[in-house]
């Protein structure tokens, strides 16, 4: 599929409100808010509708390292210096749970996409895997040898990539919990790594200024990019899986036509370092954040005729990427997968609106779920705190009725 330059990513506009360096961006499932986390110890959460303002939520002791929405979008997961996760209800009172997660900073948080599951990633070396429901701890993997900077579930949930200061790329698999492989061809740190939306392969951006892409069924490298001047920080998947958009030092963020394997555009807006950047669910705009302060938000614009029908036409032909073979032709399935739907549009519309609509209630449940849990988990905190004011209370009395009889 040829980039069809209707036109260059636009800046669309940008917040500020943080005190200190963005370190990591995330949109909600329906683009009406964008979080943002800063070494200034606050999570932002702005809303995308002009002249709404943005919450600021306190309750980090220490810089917050990470911050990601749940699928649903009713939850935020952030992870600070001061070795905590935190789960938010984005709205106005900004209420969290707060769970200590590890024993060094919390570098990486990010949720299955069933939203049961949470992975966290942090200095103590280790990769930890909670149940979100009451925070509770499930297992830990630890064979990385130095601070671990990124953890990711694959799309399908089996799968777990993690990055370390070791200058490892370990998979593992979820299920029995052991590491199937180890990727070392970087030449310094791995600050960042993500799975491609199909599963198949993961990009890894590296302190050695370097990007590359493995296939993760037959762990090889499939492509290497040396596109940035200096250390690259974040990088993020475009939903068709056609892009990949790269965040650096070197103030530039860059994007990469995976299927021609180049360099497509640099986008010149941060002084400084751009510390983070992520698409949106549906990849129509990204955000990025740096060490200015600064959270802008960008409007993609290139293929934008194209993957709004290689997005649904992948959501209605699950099972077409089952092939075996490299990424070239992995990535070409937006292709192939247009085809499929030409051939497969006499199917029932009655019956996909019917699936649509149960899919859309099943996952309004889910969200409801996600509050009432989140919700009860605050009123046990509060309860908790109650009793404890109480007890201090009574003892107090206790003391200056001694104090009297005395």
């Amino acid at each position: 599929m040829a980039a069809g330059c209707l036109e260059d990513p636009s800046l669309e506009r940008h917040f500020r409100g943080h005190r200190d360096a963005v370190t990591s961006v995330d949109f909600s499932l329906n683009k009406k808010q964008l979080a943002s986390g800063s070494m200034d110890s606050c999570l932002m959460i702005w809303s995308m509708k002009p002249q709404m303002r943005a919450y600021r939520f306190v309750g980090h002791k220490d810089a917050v390292m990470c911050v990601q929405f749940s699928p649903s979008g009713h939850l935020v997961a952030s992870g600070s210096r001061d070795k905590t996760v935190r789960l938010w209800i984005p709205s106005v009172k900004g209420e969290s749970t707060v769970f200590k997660a590890h024993t060094a900073t919390v570098r990486s948080v990010h949720f299955s996409s069933d939203g049961q599951s949470l992975v966290t990633a942090s200095d103590d070396k280790t990769v930890k895997v909670w149940m979100v429901h009451r925070q509770k701890f499930l297992f830990s993997l630890s064979q990385h040898i130095n601070w671990v900077r990124c953890a990711r579930f694959s799309p399908d949930g089996r799968l777990i990539v993690s990055a370390s200061d070791d200058k490892t790329v370990k998979l593992w698999d979820k299920t029995s919990r052991e590491c199937i492989h180890s990727f070392c061809e970087h030449g310094g740190f791995v600050n960042h790594v993500d799975f491609h939306p199909s599963g198949t392969c993961i990009a890894a951006a590296g302190t050695d200024n370097t990007v590359k892409v493995w296939d993760v069924r037959m762990n090889r490298l499939l492509q290497h990019y040396q596109v940035h001047s200096a250390v690259v920080n974040s990088l993020s998947f475009h939903p068709s899986g056609n892009y990949l958009v790269t965040a650096s030092n070197d103030s530039t963020l860059k994007i990469l036509d995976l299927l021609e394997g180049r360099l497509l555009y640099t986008l010149h807006g941060h002084q400084g370092p751009a510390t983070c950047v992520a698409f949106s669910r549906t990849g129509d705009l990204f955000a990025s954040g740096g060490s200015d302060e600064q959270v802008m938000v960008w409007k993609t614009n290139f293929d934008a005729a194209d993957y709004g029908d290689v997005l649904k036409t992948q959501k209605s032909s699950t099972g077409v990427e089952e092939t075996h073979h490299t990424l070239q032709s992995e990535m070409d399935c937006g292709v192939n997968l247009k085809k499929t739907k030409t051939q497969d549009s006499g199917r029932n519309h009655v019956q996909q609106e019917e699936e649509t609509s149960l899919v859309n209630t099943l996952e309004h449940i889910m969200g409801q779920l996600d509050v009432l849990t989140q919700t009860v988990s605050i009123l046990e905190q509060r309860l908790t705190l109650t009793e404890d004011k109480l007890k201090e209370c009574l003892e107090n009395q206790q003391k200056i009725i001694q104090n009297k009889m005395s």
